[in-house]
Formats: structure tokens, C-alpha cells, sequence
């Protein structure tokens, strides 16, 4: 049953497929919870503040009453708002977060994982779905500070979204491969991470991560001191904890991604595949909570022609030199 993926759809390997999707979603929730907390304390450390360190030894149980605080709230849908899409909005945003998940591999045994032969792919077309539930819960909030923040998300994830598919596209040339596990094999093989000969994928894939998450500097979707809250600024109790939850699983994955892509995945020597991998992914994390504490926030209008005047031109530019060594090589 554990090894699922090799064998031909039955019962056991059905019953494997759902195991593995229970246990992954309990992780991922576990993860997010102390996400939440490691970004408070690094930022608060930063900043020169201790942090949560109230509820539980070291503040360590603040992101589990956080949660339940949430659950517990009224669920408020405001009287002019278009009901069924406020109310659908956040299940859309949040769904394909999780999805993505299943083409990551966390271990060389990928026992919870698809061996998809097209997982970069799957991974950037199910993202992409994120964005209708951004819009679409703006858009049915009925609110001005909702709608535009929700059309600045729509138009700064679709901008990003495109260097960030085109700096993967040298990955991929240089691997001959879509499947994710396949490529972090091609670096086991050849002892060398993809994060050398592509460099400028990686630096462009690193920019274009952080703004299609929308967060800071790139967080003008949710600009506090313009847009209240942006497109989320109507919902309350569990439907604002779907696209929180959304954003935290979304930084996940696409750290591990970006792990998987340039950094080896689970390869390294003497320590467990998971545990590499887990370091790995937390060096990414851990950058974006550096940036978001150390840089403010662009202008609108830097933030558009920066993806398309810049990263644009050095993402088909590394597609381009990728394409040019593979031949003569």
C-alpha cells in the first residue's frame, strides 16, 4: 500500500491515496500553525521585540488559540454581499494550496507523494486557480476597499505568475523532465544542485515567489494603511482563517518547490532525505520572513513594471542561454 504510486488503481492503493492525503493535510495544518509562530518570533527578533510568549512554555500554543479564537468568531456576510460566491470565494482560494502538495517530494520514498510525469505543470495550472477565489471573494464582498484589493492580487499574480512558470522552464530544459521526483534524482545523480548553472532562474523564480504570494514588499493587495484589509476585509471567523490558511500553505509549497527545483530536494549527505529537505525549505521560509521584516513596501506601479520590464526579459534570457549550452552540450 505504500507504494501506491507504481501499482495499478485498486482498492489498497485507493485506500493508500486517501491515508496519504489525511496525513498530509494533518502535517500541512500542524506546519502552518508554527509557521505563523517562527514569523512572529523571527520578526519580533528582528525587531528588537520578544514576540508571543503568553499562552503555553514560550508562547508556543499562541498560533493554536489564534485558530480556535477564529473558529469560534461569527460568521458575518454582509447583507448586500453576493452570497453564494462570498461564501464559495474562500474554499476556491484555499483548495488548490493543498492540492499542489501532492506532486512535492518530501522523501526519495514518496510515500505520500505522485510520481506525476507533468507535476511542474500540475503545480503552476492548479496555483494559478487561487487567483479566481482573490477575485471572486473582492468582487462578492460588495466593497470598494475589497474590490480594488482584489483586482491588485488578480493583476500583480497573473504579472509574477509568468516569470515565475519561464524561470522553471530552464529547469526543466536542463533535466528533460516535468516530473518533479525525476528531477531531484538528476541532481542526486550528478552531485549539483540546479541553483548553479541556474542562477538567474533561481534569483528570478526567488522574486517572483515572494509577489505571487502578496507579501512584502509586494503585499499591495493587503496594503493595511489603503485597503483596510483588501480582499479579505469583509469575511470574519473560519472563512478569513481559509485564506490565511490559503497564504501559510502556499508559502510552504512554494518553498518546496523551490527546494525540489534548485536546491536538491531531499539529496544531501549522512542526514535523512525528509530532514534535508525539511532544512532546505525552511532556509526559503525563512527568507521571506527576513524580507518581510527588513523592506517596505513598492509602489504600484514599480511593482507592474518591475515584473514585466525586468524579470520578463532575464526569464526568456535564461531560457534562451539554457536552451543554447544544452545544444552545444
Amino acid at each position: 500500500m505504500l507504494h501506491w504510486q507504481d501499482q495499478p488503481l485498486s482498492l489498497s492503493t485507493f485506500l493508500g491515496m486517501v491515508i496519504g492525503a489525511v496525513v498530509v493535510l494533518g502535517f500541512i495544518l500542524f506546519v502552518v500553525m508554527y509557521l505563523i509562530y517562527f514569523e512572529r518570533k523571527v520578526i519580533g527578533w528582528m525587531q528588537n521585540r520578544i514576540g508571543p510568549n503568553r499562552v503555553g512554555p514560550l508562547g508556543l500554543l499562541q498560533s493554536l488559540a489564534d485558530v480556535l479564537k477564529l473558529l469560534l468568531k461569527e460568521d458575518v456576510i454582509p447583507a448586500a454581499a453576493d452570497r453564494s460566491l462570498f461564501m464559495l470565494a474562500p474554499i476556491i482560494a484555499f483548495a488548490p494550496s493543498f492540492m499542489v502538495l501532492a506532486v512535492i517530494p518530501f522523501s526519495a520514498t514518496h510515500v505520500f507523494t505522485a510520481g506525476l510525469n507533468v507535476g511542474v505543470l500540475y503545480y503552476i495550472a492548479l496555483s494559478s486557480m487561487t487567483i479566481i477565489g482573490v477575485v471572486l471573494g473582492g468582487w462578492a464582498s460588495n466593497n470598494k476597499y475589497s474590490l480594488i484589493g482584489g483586482m491588485r492580487s488578480g493583476a500583480q499574480m497573473v504579472s509574477y505568475e509568468i516569470p515565475l512558470g519561464m524561470s522553471l522552464i530552464g529547469v526543466v530544459l536542463m533535466d528533460g523532465s516535468l516530473n518533479l521526483n525525476q528531477i531531484v534524482e538528476q541532481q542526486h545523480a550528478s552531485h549539483l544542485w540546479n541553483i548553479i548553472p541556474q542562477i538567474l532562474g533561481f534569483c528570478v523564480f526567488l522574486i517572483s515567489a515572494v509577489a505571487e504570494l502578496n507579501r512584502t514588499p509586494f503585499d499591495l493587495p493587503e496594503a493595511e494603511s489603503e485597503l483596510v484589509a483588501g480582499y479579505h476585509t469583509e469575511y470574519t471567523g473560519f472563512r478569513f482563517a481559509f485564506f490565511m490558511l490559503a497564504e501559510y500553505v502556499y508559502v510552504f509549497a512554494m518553498s518546496a518547490l523551490g527546494a525540489t527545483m534548485f536546491l536538491g530536494g531531499w539529496s544531501g549527505p549522512f542526514l535523512p532525505g525528509w530532514l534535508w529537505f525539511g532544512i532546505k525549505t525552511c532556509v526559503f521560509i525563512f527568507f521571506m520572513y527576513w524580507i518581510r521584516a527588513t523592506m517596505p513596501r513598492i509602489r504600484g506601479d514599480q511593482l507592474m513594471s518591475f515584473s514585466w520590464k525586468v524579470l520578463m526579459p532575464l526569464a526568456i534570457l535564461n531560457i534562451v542561454i539554457t536552451a543554447i549550452v544544452k545544444v552545444l552540450l
